[in-house]
């Protein structure tokens, strides 16, 4: 059901960028009522500038005014919106899931990304130096967060939470990223069942939204 004490929010940004579907699938989950506005990058506008000062999507604009950054925006979303409720109320289960996101979007997700432009945008291939840098930081990044994980049956316990979301837009590319470059899946190398994880998210509503949305613009 859509949530409709507060007004539609504008949501910027593009099907293809895993943080926009973070955002939008943290909306479809609590039922918000938003709209989407395709921003591509890189942002010229001023006008655009003066709403994410990084040039960066996602962003949003509310009746309040605009919020940049993904995490920032999930966290005014579960304040604003609290129900259903996407992080845990103890104080330290919610710290958990933070702690969780935060080694997802921020540890794991931007080292496999130096891996994206030659895996996935055409750029040139990586010298070996690089390549045997990037995977001894992904090999560790791997092992630290193998260590938070719990997958029992969600990624941070018994309940679905902001971390499930973050998983689930991320871990795809950081598999196929080190996939394509190593030629080795390096999270199912260290033996994190991402397939099965990422199927049980897969058949939520949200997630399936998200993914057809995402793969209509790749059509296109």
């Amino acid at each position: 059901m859509t949530q409709t004490t507060h007004p539609p929010i504008a949501l910027h940004g593009f099907p293809l960028s895993n943080y926009y579907n973070k955002v939008k699938m943290v909306m479809l989950e609590k039922g918000v009522a938003f709209t989407e506005v395709n921003t591509p990058l890189p942002l010229k506008d001023p006008a655009l500038r003066a709403l994410s000062p990084m040039g960066k999507v996602p962003f949003i604009v509310t009746s309040q005014g605009s919020i940049s950054e993904s995490q920032a925006i999930v966290d005014w979303l579960e304040q604003a919106f609290p129900e259903p409720a996407l992080l845990p109320s103890d104080p330290f289960e919610a710290a958990k899931v933070r702690e969780l996101t935060t080694y997802i979007d921020w540890h794991l997700e931007i080292c496999a990304r130096q891996l994206y432009g030659s895996a996935f945008f055409g750029a040139p291939p990586l010298s070996d130096a690089n390549k045997d840098r990037i995977r001894k930081q992904l090999e560790a990044t791997i092992a630290a967060f193998q260590q938070l994980v719990r997958f029992s049956p969600y990624i941070a316990g018994e309940h679905f939470t902001q971390a499930d979301i973050s998983a689930f837009v991320n871990l795809p590319l950081v598999a196929l990223a080190s996939k394509t470059i190593y030629g080795e899946d390096l999270l199912a190398a260290a033996g994190i069942d991402h397939r099965t994880y990422t199927k049980r998210i897969g058949e939520r509503a949200s997630a399936q939204k998200v993914q057809a949305d995402r793969k209509a613009s790749l059509k296109a």
